[in-house]
């Protein structure tokens, strides 16, 4: 495990960083049980901002305290997966509603330098939450917002599980769907935003639900 050593000045929360950031690369791997003692070590820092970091994180779903057994690193089925998916398209679509009202010059601007980013042969997932990001903030509506916020863990753990995937025709698809998605906010057209999302949003879906699901090494 490569773990950097961190300054004692705000510690919780540069525990928290480091913990969330390993197990969303696979540093960690899901199911995998955690040795606090052993972060503690590794991190220079005492036990106490470690353990408020396991809460911080357990209360977002990446880690599982299983009392007078320890400490993992949560797990996902396929189910999980597609009933995050689920979630996360409704409220993509409720955030479409004002989006389209609402987002700026600035915002599209950015939204094109994002779509220009992408189209290479190596997928970015910085740039595929930024990009759904800057759609949700735009609707103005912080409640929504904070609860797409929550989910963002889950689908990025996700999504880093089926990177590999991530080629050749699959990346094509998934370019020319954020294409449309941005015409469609661009033209101030909800129906045809909303559209688009629950188009992206499903076969993403049904992607990562089938590759979770598939034995190792297939």
């Amino acid at each position: 495990m490569e773990l950097t050593r961190i300054r004692q000045q705000r510690a919780t929360d540069e525990v928290y960083s480091a913990l969330r950031q390993a197990i969303l690369t696979h540093v960690f791997q899901p199911g995998e049980r955690l040795n606090i003692p052993d972060i503690a070590g590794k991190l220079g820092v005492s036990l106490t901002p470690v353990r408020h970091a396991i809460q911080a994180l357990a209360a977002e779903g990446l880690i599982s305290i299983q009392p007078r057994s320890g400490t993992y690193v949560a797990s996902f089925t396929a189910r999980d997966i597609e009933e995050t998916f689920d979630i996360r398209c409704a409220l993509e679509c409720l955030a479409a509603e004002s989006a389209v009202s609402r987002i700026t010059a600035a915002e599209l601007g950015r939204l094109r330098e994002l779509l220009a980013a992408m189209d290479g042969e190596v997928r970015d997932e910085a740039h595929n939450a930024e990009f759904h990001g800057i759609l949700v903030r735009a609707a103005g509506n912080q409640k929504l917002a904070e609860m797409y916020e929550g989910l963002k863990a889950n689908i990025q753990i996700a999504r880093v599980h089926l990177a590999e995937g991530y080629r050749g025709a699959r990346l094509v698809q998934e370019r020319e769907e954020h294409r449309r998605i941005y015409e469609a906010l661009d033209a101030r057209d909800a129906v045809r935003l909303q559209q688009e999302l629950r188009v992206h949003i499903q076969r993403a879906k049904r992607s990562l639900a089938a590759s979770w699901a598939a034995p190792a090494g297939v």
